[in-house]
């Protein structure tokens, strides 16, 4: 990829040799031609460097999106928290939810999720309806004030990827994508 080697936010280049303790940078090998290193019996196996370069560079996507994702849910309305943002990801790319699925989609128990409506419902941007399957429950769907309010956010959002991934050609964009929900899917089983 063209990318690679260029300083990161935090100072890593991605590429490279590892200073001592650290672990290799990803398409650094260890081992042997025929594979990794063996571990001696009865010691604790290596770390593998590309696993350790995955968990290094996980840690700094995850904080940076927590951040972003906090960043973003005001953007939408001041008051929100930082969990608020996928919520309405979740309501505006799969449509109204119970409650229920929206908690078990975000992470979160049912009583954190009934304050987090409670609070997204005050302010507007987001309604419950009775559920047609079930009289006794409601879907939660954002007005359209908080579709409108999303998107905005969500458009702004994907503009600064596109500057950002700009020296990036389209077939790298679609490869990490694609990675990233292949994680994901393997992630929530």
């Amino acid at each position: 990829m063209r990318h690679s080697g260029t300083a990161g936010e935090d100072g890593t280049t991605g590429g490279g040799t590892a200073a001592p303790g650290e672990a290799a940078a990803p398409g650094a090998t260890s081992g042997t031609a025929s594979g990794p290193r063996a571990a001696a019996p009865g010691a604790a196996p290596a770390a593998e460097p590309e696993f350790l370069a995955l968990e290094r560079e996980l840690a700094v996507f995850l904080r940076r999106a927590r951040a972003q994702s906090g960043e973003m849910a005001r953007e939408v309305h001041p008051e929100l928290e930082s969990s608020a943002y996928g919520l309405f990801v979740r309501l505006d790319g799969a449509g109204p939810q119970r409650a229920t699925e929206l908690s078990a989609y975000i992470g979160v128990g049912k009583a954190t999720m009934s304050r987090q409506l409670r609070a997204l419902e005050q302010l507007g941007l987001v309604a419950r309806d009775p559920d047609p399957a079930d009289g006794r429950a409601s879907l939660v769907r954002l007005t359209d004030e908080g579709r409108a309010r999303f998107r905005h956010v969500r458009d702004a959002r994907r503009e600064r990827y596109v500057r950002k991934l700009a020296d990036w050609d389209r077939a790298e964009v679609a490869e990490l994508a694609r990675l990233l929900n292949h994680f994901n899917q393997r992630s929530e089983g």
